[in-house]
């Protein structure tokens, strides 16, 4: 395929200008995002001073699209105040916040404005009205942040790639090309919006495993100012592995590997934005060394630019129809008691502090992916040939990278035709 662009430039162009970030996910203790409806500000308050006390440097906050943007021409300047003041507490207690413009798609919940649903129906990615709309958005979201002097930038939404993959139950139309117009669209305005941001683009796993998926790795590698990577282990990898597996351990190091082997850049940041102990995998004695193992395997990649958990306290059980392990990801529990989960997260933060700079990684695993726009990914997919030499690899010492191969791809014996993190998405 044709080479795209390099990255909309931005003010951190480098991961080595600062030791690894740790965050977390901010989900409210008190009626999860819904919280956003009638905001305490007291109990957020409570919340991230929760999360600072972990030894976390940054939260990423979700404010819901149809509470901003009710309408295409309505933008609510109550709700981007909100917003703002949120970010102003998280100032207080020495916490750096990026801002998830588009919800978007949260816990196996959809939260996209009615002007674009049903009656209304329209692409939410080619609709020029809508496109222009949500620019508009991510603009104005932008400029009321931009002062704001711990502001890390905006990222485009929480995986709203996820309503163009072919197993989404009413998925939208979408071509490579439409997907980057899109996204270049929307970079732009919070460029214009916040010029000194870090912005970037949150996709799910779909966008680096399914061969028909319109987003593509070179998307998330080449567009905004960090490569971003959200790694869960119900992808398949604890299914097919076990949830002790050496695959499980080092599900995140892979994952890093294969976003920067897309990097045009050697120097371009690879973020974890987004990593979590599922119980539907994981018995609950599992998780301090999943959280201990991911933390200390993701340091091993170079480039590393920040590490970010899913997430900061326990969906309330109170509240209806979520899959069972969202009652179960927070570092606290509903009530704000840490668990487990959380202390070994601060003690992870706390080691990583005496970790040194990782050792050059070894020999390349071969992914060739083709010339077509829509790449052959799938075999970098858990259970894919790519991945299973990787981890054969890893389990033998020898630190392996991945190489990208663009002239030729052949489907082999190991490959999966479609990425196992489509099938189970939450």
């Amino acid at each position: 395929m044709s080479a795209l662009p390099h990255p909309l430039s931005g003010t951190r162009t480098s991961a080595g200008a600062g030791p690894v970030r740790f965050g977390v996910n901010y989900t409210p203790r008190q009626g999860w995002f819904h919280a956003w409806l009638d905001l305490d500000l007291d109990a957020v308050g409570e919340d991230l001073a929760a999360v600072a006390s972990l030894g976390a440097d940054h939260v990423r906050i979700f404010p819901l699209w149809p509470l901003l943007q009710p309408n295409r021409t309505l933008i609510r300047p109550r709700a981007l105040d909100d917003v703002r003041a949120v970010v102003d507490i998280a100032a207080g207690l020495g916490l750096d916040v990026v801002v998830d413009a588009l919800q978007g798609h949260l816990s196996s919940f959809d939260f996209i404005p009615s002007w674009f649903a049903t009656w209304h129906r329209r692409n939410m990615f080619t609709d020029p009205d809508v496109v222009a709309a949500t620019a508009d958005l991510v603009r104005a979201l932008a400029e009321r942040l931009a002062a704001a002097p711990n502001l890390l930038g905006l990222s485009l939404g929480n995986e709203v790639n996820q309503f163009s993959a072919s197993n989404h139950p009413d998925p939208v139309s979408l071509t490579v090309a439409e997907a980057e117009a899109w996204t270049r669209t929307l970079l732009e305005a919070a460029r214009e919006g916040a010029p000194h941001g870090m912005h970037t683009v949150a996709h799910y796993d779909a966008a680096w495993f399914m061969d028909d998926h319109a987003f593509t790795p070179d998307h998330s590698a080449r567009l905004g100012d960090a490569t971003i990577v959200h790694s869960w282990i119900f992808d398949g990898t604890g299914q097919r592995y076990g949830a002790r597996s050496f695959e499980v351990a080092h599900r995140t190091e892979y994952y890093l590997e294969l976003a920067r082997a897309f990097s045009p850049a050697p120097e371009r940041p690879l973020w974890l934005q987004e990593v979590g102990a599922p119980r539907s995998i994981l018995e609950e004695s599992d998780v301090p060394w999943f959280v201990r193992s991911t933390v200390e395997n993701s340091l091993q990649c170079p480039e590393l630019w920040g590490i970010t958990w899913w997430c900061s306290h326990d969906v309330s059980r109170s509240l209806a129809d979520f899959p069972p392990l969202e009652h179960t990801l927070g570092l606290f529990d509903e009530h704000g008691r840490l668990k487990d989960a959380g202390a070994a997260f601060r003690d992870a933060i706390t080691l990583a502090k005496q970790t040194p700079a990782p050792a050059p990684r070894g020999a390349a695993i071969e992914l060739p992916v083709g010339p077509d726009p829509l790449l052959h990914r799938s075999a970098a997919a858990p259970g894919g040939s790519v991945f299973e030499q990787w981890m054969q690899a890893a389990r033998d010492g020898l630190r392996p990278g991945i190489r990208v191969l663009r002239e030729h791809a052949e489907v082999t014996a190991g490959d999966v035709r479609t990425g196992g993190a489509a099938a189970t998405r939450m």
